[in-house]
């Protein structure tokens, strides 16, 4: 069953927020400080828990609260890192979607172990998520492509991503290529694009306390459970 799925359209930009989501930033700046985590968390199912909290970001008022840093590395372990969108998750992992030929496809092709990190700064919370990392059905990956803005779209095949551009003006050109060339024509799934999902192996749960005497919770998966302990702060 899907948890969670996102769309394109969640975007929030500053420039159309509301009164309302101002007055929800300021009432939850902090406000989790207090309560602290659960005291039967380590009895709880880490996923449904992370959908409580992403749930809780997203009507904090946080602009993209699906932002999270992807850090992947090389095979000799020469690690990177950069910030993507969390498209939907579920008991089998988490989702996000990139070009074949980037960066981060490269380093997953050689090395597909990878680590999430959500901050959610207002509400004190930080999620770090790490496991392995395949490469989702191309059926499931032309869904999510099918359901893009047209410009979004065309920018995925204008873009040969993490390549070096000439200068600006060249991918300006490409983007005009494609928009001719799918002019009055569904816009089909690149081979070179599609999704990926990270398979959980380990989850943490950071919540600020005061003192800096933070609560920490970390998952681990044992065979088709998983085992719960705290750590110190």
């Amino acid at each position: 069953m899907i948890v969670g799925i996102f769309t394109e359209n969640k975007s929030r930009f500053v420039s159309d927020m509301s009164s309302l989501t101002l007055i929800r930033r300021l009432f939850t700046s902090g406000k989790a400080i207090v309560g602290g985590l659960p005291d039967d968390i380590e009895q709880r199912d880490p996923i449904k828990f992370f959908a409580k909290w992403f749930d809780d970001a997203e009507h904090s008022g946080l602009m993209l609260p699906e932002a999270m840093t992807l850090a992947t590395a090389t095979k000799s372990g020469v690690p990177s890192a950069r910030m993507v969108l969390l498209k939907s998750f579920d008991q089998d992992g988490f989702v996000f979607y990139t070009n074949y030929g980037s960066q981060k496809a490269k380093e997953l092709d050689e090395n597909p172990q990878a680590a999430l990190v959500f901050h959610w700064s207002p509400l004190q919370r930080q999620v770090r998520i790490e496991g392995s990392v395949a490469k989702i059905s191309k059926s499931e990956s032309d869904a999510y492509f099918r359901s893009r803005a047209r410009g979004s779209r065309i920018g995925a095949w204008a873009s040969k991503q993490s390549q070096k551009l000439e200068s600006r003006s060249v991918l300006v050109q490409r983007e005009k290529f494609y928009q001719e060339k799918f002019k009055d024509k569904e816009i089909t799934l690149p081979e070179f694009w599609g999704g990926y999902r990270l398979k959980p192996e380990r989850i943490e749960f950071w919540q600020g306390r005061v003192n800096r005497l933070h609560d920490r919770v970390v998952f681990e998966r044992k065979n088709e459970g998983w085992n719960a302990s705290r750590l110190y702060p």
